[in-house]
């Protein structure tokens, strides 16, 4: 047994003297316990190092996941916008394809009461250009109007009749007679369409002594110039043995007004 004294002696010493405190917890096996216990904290430690790098991971992916959200969140309020956008744009243009569908039914309409009308204005100059030429002849055949003024008021049926072209006043000394069977000054309108030629005459009244007076200026201007012309005369009213010897002759018969409108 140990006195109090000795007691209070080595527990002084265990307080003051660090290897001995070692040596006596090795003898009574504290040393281990230690040892393990220093491990077991070690590892406790790393552990909570590592929990706490998990805590950190995971805050992480939490705010990483919240930013996600909040993310999905926007594109979805972005996609029901334009959601929103495409209806309206669908609907404005069923409206302009309705819209457009009336236009094109409305010209339509337009187009069909133009061309009524045109045809009105057309059948109207028609009407009026008949009776303007039917009015000449009567007005040449009673003396109203002079050979040479009908020949100057019908001037505008040339284009119409043979188409535009240039006309030209062609004047020739006939020294030979060719024409008249004497020397004569021979004149004769020339219409120039491209490279065609077409002599002209003018006439209130066709004769066949017309015709071949025509035929034989065509002779000599052929003679003259080097080009066969063609011959054509526009008329009002046209002999019946006119239009036989244009046709032996090869001369155009063009009649200004219709034959119902023919005066005897």
């Amino acid at each position: 047994m140990l006195s109090r004294e000795e007691k209070e002696r080595i527990l002084e010493t265990l307080e003051r003297d660090r290897e001995f405190r070692y040596a006596l917890m090795g003898l009574l096996g504290f040393k281990e316990l230690l040892d393990r216990f220093t491990r077991l904290e070690e590892r406790q430690h790393k552990l909570e190092e590592r929990q706490q790098k998990l805590e950190e991971r995971q805050h992480r992916l939490e705010l990483r996941q919240q930013r996600l959200e909040e993310r999905q969140q926007r594109l979805e309020e972005r996609q029901q916008k334009l959601e929103e956008r495409m209806i309206k744009l669908e609907q404005r243009q069923q409206r302009l394809e309705e819209r457009q569908q009336r236009l094109e039914e409305r010209m339509i309409k337009l187009e069909e009461r133009q061309q009524k009308l045109e045809e009105r204005i057309a059948g109207v100059e028609r009407e009026l250009c008949e009776n303007r030429r039917l009015l000449l002849v009567i007005a040449h055949r009673y003396g109203i109007l002079t050979e040479a003024g009908f020949r100057e008021s019908m001037k505008y049926v040339v284009e119409e009749v043979l188409g535009v072209g240039e006309v030209r006043r062609w004047v020739y000394k006939d020294e030979e007679g060719s024409v008249y069977g004497y020397a004569s000054i021979v004149e004769v309108d020339v219409l120039i369409r491209d490279r065609e030629h077409i002599l002209l005459e003018i006439k209130s009244r066709v004769s066949k002594g017309d015709v071949s007076e025509l035929y034989r200026k065509g002779l000599l201007y052929e003679k003259v110039n080097g080009i066969k012309p063609r011959l054509a005369v526009v008329g009002g009213l046209i002999d019946r043995d006119a239009y036989e010897a244009a046709k032996e002759l090869n001369v155009e018969v063009k009649p200004i007004i219709k034959e119902e409108y023919y005066l005897e």
